[in-house]
């Protein structure tokens, strides 16, 4: 539930509910109803959370991303067992430089048949 990553989206930050409150412009209880599940934030404040800690929608409402082709994978990735190694947020932080990469070469060429 969402209350669950809400703690541990806190803790890793090494944030007080009173800091979290703050941070979200909400008093502490309403905060605090968050993370225990009394209390579901709406699409407003799930987008806030979610930017504060850098992460999706899905992510913060628990949803794990479907896995990707082995095919995919070998193409991305030369030494897939390297990667497959790597801790879990230094994977997600490097397939998001991936995509920020694709998404600039496809502005800028589509920018240049202009």
């Amino acid at each position: 539930m969402i209350g669950d990553k809400l703690v541990e989206l806190r803790k890793s930050k090494k944030k007080t509910q009173q800091d979290m409150a703050d941070i979200l412009g909400i008093v502490k209880g309403t905060y605090s109803s968050y993370e225990q599940n009394r209390r579901t934030p709406d699409n407003e404040m799930q987008i806030k959370i979610a930017d504060y800690f850098d992460i999706t929608l899905d992510e913060l409402n628990g949803r794990t991303p479907k896995e990707s082709s082995d095919d995919f994978d070998a193409f991305m990735f030369e030494d897939k067992e390297a990667f497959d190694a790597l801790p879990e947020e230094v994977k997600q932080e490097l397939i998001k430089e991936i995509n920020e990469k694709i998404e600039f070469l496809s502005y800028k060429q589509k920018n240049k048949n202009k």
